[in-house]
């Protein structure tokens, strides 16, 4: 029995252990790059532009929960005017959540490229419909 457990210990070799774990320690990397750190780096750029796209006119939302209008866009900091009492608040740009004009605008630019592609289609059934009747 323990000749047995001396031969199963003697016939390991441990660099062949090292390159067997490389090629599994890189899928393992490649694995968080593609599902932890891109993401992660294409979420700060469009929370960025979102910060630095920004206009006076635009209904927004901070992090804290606060809804308002922008009113004066600085380089790092903005004012929003909120409520019937027109309160004026100057926050960080940093505190921006959401642009609900922003978001608006791509509803109705998604809306109207999406009628586009429904009329372009229709025409072109229509214009193979017409093609088949000669």
């Amino acid at each position: 029995m323990f000749n047995f457990l001396a031969e199963t210990t003697t016939t390991t070799d441990p660099s062949g252990g090292l390159l067997s774990m490389l090629p599994m320690l890189l899928i393992m990397v490649a694995v968080f790059y593609f599902l932890i750190i891109r993401p992660e780096n294409k979420r700060k750029k469009e929370a960025e532009q979102l910060r630095s796209g920004i206009k006076n006119g635009d209904k927004i939302t901070t992090i804290g929960g606060i809804v308002g209008k922008v009113v004066d866009v600085k380089e790092d900091k903005f004012v929003i005017e909120t409520g019937a009492d027109q309160v004026r608040i100057e926050l960080a740009k940093w505190a921006l959540s959401t642009n609900e004009t922003a978001a608006e605008a791509a509803k109705e630019a998604a809306k109207k490229a999406e009628e586009e592609r429904a009329k372009a289609k229709a025409a072109k059934k229509a214009a193979k419909a017409k093609k088949e009747d000669k």
